[in-house]
């Protein structure tokens, strides 16, 4: 299937490699002003898929293995001394919107089998693995290196949204209070787009992903339609009563037309764009025929609109209302 096949690797690595320096308003509002406050209290409790995990004291070596807990860290004032690419940013490993939030560069670690030697050598005291695969094999191998916390309860397959990995990682770290400042920041940011934009009230949406091995479309339990749903959408019908349990669902070529909605996203993952624009099945799309289709011409805010952090949606959402609203027009 498709989404079993690149759930683990493109469908969260989503978007292309480019990236562009971005300006001084998301990075100013990722990091705050110290970027420290936090509450500060020690031992504290936090609860995962495995079970509540205590952390005993401030934790001063992370190593953030998940899908964007590194990015979340960062955004609380904490940088890790190791972290996982998922989007091959390369570099630091993180998007645009967080260039230069290192003082220290960290050790880059794999994401889909971890090295765990290398994990081992740089002595952690705490593992962020919270938007992550949820697997109980990896679990358990890296909780012999150093306490774990692991998808948040019911969370598992990369299904943790923005505000669940953003509170697990912030109780961890003692940057609760900080975490408040942040959700507030981008519910501000949601609204200011919802008033913005009443026209996307009720619109309908279908997110999907081409690769080289076939199509699949989003669910609301994927971070993508979230965020639609977030500025007044509603995910496509069609799509979601295929859903199961998993974020996306398969669509084979002769299915396309499943993707009609008043707005249609196909996001091209490792191919050219040109694959999908210039399919014929693709163009026979009632929304596609009418223009109401969006593909992401710039790498950077494909990626901003796939990592689901804060600091990218704060980034994201400076950016992808504007495309919507011009599709719809």
């Amino acid at each position: 299937m498709w989404h079993r096949r690149i759930a683990a690797v493109v469908t969260v690595a989503l978007l292309g490699l480019g990236a562009t320096a971005c300006g001084s308003d998301e990075s100013e509002g990722a990091s705050g002003s110290d970027g420290q406050t936090g509450n500060g209290a020690f031992p504290v409790t936090v609860e995962t898929e495995f079970g509540d995990v205590t952390v005993e004291e401030e934790p001063a070596r992370v190593v953030a293995l998940g899908w964007g807990d590194a990015e979340t860290a960062l955004a609380l004032g904490v940088e890790p001394v190791g972290a996982s690419d998922w989007i091959e940013f390369g570099g630091d490993g993180v998007g645009p919107w967080l260039e230069g939030a290192y003082d220290e560069s960290p050790t880059m670690i794999d994401t889909l089998e971890p090295e765990m030697e290398k994990i081992a050598a740089l002595e952690p005291d705490l593992i962020l693995d919270v938007n992550s695969s949820g697997e109980q094999d990896r679990y358990d191998t890296l909780s012999k290196i150093a306490p774990v916390i692991g998808v948040p309860p019911g969370k598992k397959n990369y299904a943790a949204g923005w505000r669940d990995q953003l509170e697990t990682v912030a109780s961890a770290l003692g940057k609760t209070d900080r975490a408040e400042e942040l959700v507030t920041k981008v519910e501000d940011e949601f609204a200011a787009q919802r008033k913005a934009h009443p026209e996307f009230e009720g619109k309908s949406i279908s997110i999907a992903a081409r690769t080289s091995e076939g199509w699949g479309a989003y669910t609301d339990a994927d971070q993508r339609i979230q965020f639609a749903e977030a500025l007044g959408f509603t995910n496509s019908e069609a799509i979601q009563k295929r859903a199961g349990d998993s974020f996306s669902v398969d669509i084979s070529q002769e299915q396309l037309g499943l993707l009609d909605a008043d707005l249609t996203v196909a996001i091209p993952i490792y191919i050219d764009e040109a694959k999908i624009t210039d399919d014929p099945l693709f163009q026979q799309i009632p929304s596609v025929q009418d223009g109401r289709v969006i593909t992401f011409g710039d790498d950077a805010v494909r990626k901003a609109f796939s990592t689901g952090t804060v600091p990218a949606l704060l980034y994201a959402l400076k950016r992808v209302p504007p495309l919507f609203a011009k599709a719809l027009q």
